[in-house]
């Protein structure tokens, strides 16, 4: 972990908790293990002792991360410390949804290939259709950027007006889609953050499948919520064993 600032308004950053940062390193690894990412893709958490930070890896495949490669990044999506690490370009996708959002304290950013048939076709959305997804919306929001930035960009979230714009589409929501680019989860935590990934992605590929056999019956709204409370608490069953998968010499 990279924790000394060499700028002056960030200076008294506090170095975060060795078990943050290793709980960060191991959902890179469980997030690659389980098709979220690939060599693309990222996941950060808001810096426990300094909410206007966060921790994200350089610029890095997610299954190459260490805790060595974890940086403190300021509220403007810029690494604090004085080093020649090369940031994600993407960056801002996170700072602006903190700022946005002071729920979300960590987040997640993919290309998981079963998502963005959602959002490139509005007339199907994704739609949470079993208990394990009902922290999905009835309509997950789609975020579009030409509605933004008008045509010709490389669909990236590149600088600050374009996060502001992704977290303002995404209101309230815990997963918002990226009109061909993927998708971007958020979460209380690490645990949760990495669960609702997995099962959005889980989730896409079942109601692909669905869709090919007829008309689906989802998870009506009060379902969903009930679901999403209570499977919503069990999220460390799951973290725990996919821990364990990463790390053979991992103890709950």
């Amino acid at each position: 972990m990279n924790a000394k600032s060499g700028d002056k308004e960030d200076y008294s950053v506090p170095t975060p908790d060795p078990a943050d940062i290793q709980n960060l390193v191991f959902a890179n690894r469980i997030l690659y293990k389980y098709g979220v990412v690939d060599g693309f893709g990222h996941v950060s958490l808001r810096h426990p002792q300094s909410p206007d930070h966060f921790l994200l890896s350089r610029n890095l495949a997610p299954d190459r991360v260490t805790a060595d490669d974890i940086f403190i990044h300021n509220s403007s999506g810029e690494i604090v410390d004085a080093t020649s690490a090369t940031p994600y370009l993407e960056r801002f996708l996170h700072s602006e949804i903190y700022k946005a959002r002071p729920d979300v304290l960590a987040i997640v950013h993919s290309h998981a290939n079963t998502v963005i048939p959602f959002g490139v076709v509005k007339q199907q959305p994704l739609r949470p259709l079993w208990h394990m997804a009902g922290f999905l919306e009835k309509d997950v929001p789609i975020f579009d950027i030409r509605d933004h930035a008008g045509d010709g960009t490389d669909l990236l979230i590149t600088d600050t007006n374009l996060g502001a714009a992704l977290a303002s589409d995404m209101g309230d929501a815990s997963v918002v889609l990226m009109r061909g680019h993927g998708a971007t989860v958020v979460g209380k935590d690490i645990p949760e953050v990495c669960f609702r990934a997995v099962y959005t992605q889980l989730n896409a590929d079942i109601q692909l499948k669905a869709l090919a056999l007829g008309d689906i019956t989802y998870l009506t709204e009060l379902e969903a919520s009930a679901a999403a409370e209570n499977i919503g608490g069990q999220v460390n069953r799951a973290w725990n064993l996919w821990c364990k998968e990463v790390d053979p010499g991992f103890e709950e």
